[in-house]
């Protein structure tokens, strides 16, 4: 069951969006696609076995997460709250429920919670088992 459910989400993600009539298969909001990470390079994705995990994150306000760094793609979608994100020489960006991304690869960056209340995130890692899916630089 934990696997269907997993597969589900995954299908959702990649699937839902506004498809013509004719091969429309169900209706749904499209919450992203791209082909690019936030700071508007190209996704990368890794070799070896594929691996997905999905996560919800929360900070509480104020906390802030480790400095890391992806090497695989990330999809994340802000639950609640609100997140800011260092990306150190590419800026800080903040990003509102409702809103959804492909976090950066290969860039050192760290998420913290400059609101009042706790943010949440669900992130989907599309990974292998080759690599974690973030790294401590």
């Amino acid at each position: 069951m934990k696997h269907f459910s997993l597969w589900c989400l995954v299908s959702l993600i990649v699937f839902t969006g506004k498809l013509a009539a004719d091969d429309q298969a169900y209706s749904g909001q499209n919450l992203l696609q791209s082909g690019v990470d936030v700071l508007g390079q190209p996704l990368v994705y890794p070799e070896g076995t594929p691996r997905i995990t999905s996560d919800i994150i929360t900070l509480a306000p104020g906390e802030a997460g480790k400095p890391h760094i992806h090497q695989i793609p990330m999809f994340a979608y802000v639950l609640s709250g609100s997140i800011s994100v260092d990306y150190g020489e590419h800026g800080v960006r903040t990003f509102n429920a409702g809103e959804a991304l492909l976090e950066a690869q290969n860039v050192v960056h760290f998420g913290f919670n400059p609101g009042s209340e706790p943010v949440s995130l669900l992130v989907v890692y599309i990974g292998s088992e080759d690599l974690p899916n973030a790294s401590l630089p």
